[in-house]
């Protein structure tokens, strides 16, 4: 089996999904825009060749990569990123190079565009937000003022919560709205009160759960970028629960077949009249693509799983051959690095050492939503994890210090 990957050295730990293809016989051909003396050697080991191309965005170049790879080894298989960025690239790929494994540019306007998710959401009995499309000032004053505020703006078809603002009142909307980009298409929406619930797992080729997981956001993304707040979340039981059901509902409404997943939906901290009551869930988007924010480890280490290798055993025998059994509560938390806090990353390791399975940098990239400095840690109980959460983010003064 030939699979291209795409930019296979971005994130640093995305190599794991070539690995485990390579290691399960599939042959894994990547094109990243890396020189490949720049390229690490967990990535270059799990790679059977590279193709390097100084600009991902240049479809001319990328097209000719693939038909390179497939001169050489016959008909591509699989083309992945699992990177949002590049969605439309594999969709466009997949459309040209007839690659039946995968979305191709005709279903992407309801996995990419807000708007029409909102559809297919509703189209399962999932509520949704009210909105509109922000075509002019005019339009988003009288939306705003007909469901009142606050509101949300954002580019319908946007990545995590990039250009993403909370408006309160007629004068944020009038000050926000000339920095808008007029070549992205916005729109905005009714404001939800409640948190994020994530349900994220990998399907078959016949839309079958193979295993599934669900976090729970403890601050909205919008405010971890907007408000520069450390980023903290937390893996969450899923079997039999509301969060499962509404998920499993919006994988059979997106038709949603050999993919990793990640979904959003919003739990109400209190009644919204169309919406439903305090407790609920509301769809908020989706993303056919493995979470990031090392996710797919926190998996990992609530199921003593591996699912880079679920991922990889579904391509190549549409299977999982795992007992999914949740054991461990897994937490994450993310410091800021121009935030002192009240114990240092030394501290943090001597004192709960036993509990963290993993501390990291985040790339510069990345860091606005997912923090700069990161810990993955796993107890047996939940209170213990809220403990450990809190001493890692417990900021030693009120202020924050100045940005260098």
């Amino acid at each position: 089996m030939n699979v291209i990957f795409i930019s296979p050295q971005f994130p640093h730990y995305y190599y794991n999904f070539c690995l485990r293809l390579k290691e399960r016989g599939a042959r894994v051909l990547g094109i990243g825009d890396t020189p490949y003396d720049g390229v690490d050697d967990n990535t270059k080991n799990a790679l059977d060749e590279y193709y390097y191309i100084p600009d991902l965005q240049n479809y001319e170049d990328v097209y000719r990569a693939v038909g390179f790879y497939t001169a050489k080894y016959g008909k591509i298989d699989w083309i992945e990123s699992e990177n949002e960025y590049w969605l439309y690239l594999e969709a466009h790929l997949r459309t040209d190079f007839n690659v039946t494994t995968g979305p191709k540019l005709v279903d992407m306007d309801q996995l990419r565009h807000k708007s029409k998710m909102k559809d297919v959401y509703q189209s399962a009995g999932i509520p949704v937000a009210k909105y509109a499309y922000l075509d002019s000032l005019e339009t988003g004053l009288h939306f705003a003022r007909e469901v009142g505020y606050p509101v949300i703006v954002k580019p319908d078809d946007g990545m995590g919560a990039s250009c993403t603002y909370k408006l309160t009142s007629d004068e944020e909307f009038q000050k926000i709205y000339p920095t808008l980009d007029q070549n992205t298409q916005f729109i905005v929406e009714d404001y939800v009160p409640g948190n994020v619930e994530t349900f994220e797992g990998i399907t078959d080729s016949h839309g079958n759960i193979l295993m599934s997981t669900s976090h729970v956001m403890c601050d909205p993304v919008m405010d971890m970028v907007n408000e520069h707040l450390d980023t903290t979340f937390y893996q969450q039981p899923v079997f039999a629960s509301d969060i499962y059901d509404i998920g499993e509902r919006t994988v059979k409404a997106f038709g949603t077949k050999s993919r990793f997943f990640h979904f959003e939906f919003i739990r109400l901290t209190e009644d919204k009249d169309y919406l439903g009551k305090k407790g609920d869930l509301v769809g908020l988007e989706v993303n056919m693509r493995a979470p990031g924010a090392y996710i797919p480890d926190m998996m990992n280490l609530a199921y003593d799983v591996d699912v880079y290798t679920i991922w990889a055993d579904m391509i190549l025998y549409d299977q999982c051959f795992y007992d999914i059994n949740r054991q461990y509560w897994v937490g994450y938390a993310g410091r800021r690095k121009d935030v002192q806090y009240a114990l240092s990353n030394e501290q943090i390791m001597k004192r709960y050492g036993q509990f963290i399975a993993l501390e990291d940098d985040v790339d510069v990239a990345l860091a606005e939503a997912m923090s700069d400095h990161i810990f993955l840690f796993r107890t047996k109980d939940k209170e213990k994890l809220f403990k450990i959460m809190h001493e890692i983010t417990q900021h030693a003064y009120t202020k924050r210090l100045s940005r260098k």
